[in-house]
């Protein structure tokens, strides 16, 4: 009677999860094309890249804990 839900919060969380994976996999190709695009040497946006690659790979990573499929 009380365990009902947890089936439909599993599937809400990790719906969750695959939009926020496809979000920073759009940040991250965005920031690859800044900083492929920069003439000069600056730091701003090499951090911002390995930033967002280390977001995108912490959350594929949880998702493949929780054997969540991208489709």
């Amino acid at each position: 009677m009380f365990f009902r839900r947890k089936g439909k919060l599993k599937k809400e969380f990790d719906d969750k999860l695959v939009h926020l994976i496809k979000e920073t996999k759009e940040d991250l190709q965005q920031a690859k094309v800044i900083e492929g695009l920069l003439d000069d040497y600056d730091l701003d946006p090499i951090a911002q890249r390995k930033a967002s690659e280390s977001i995108h790979y912490y959350l594929f990573k949880e998702a493949r804990i929780r054997r969540v499929l991208i489709k």
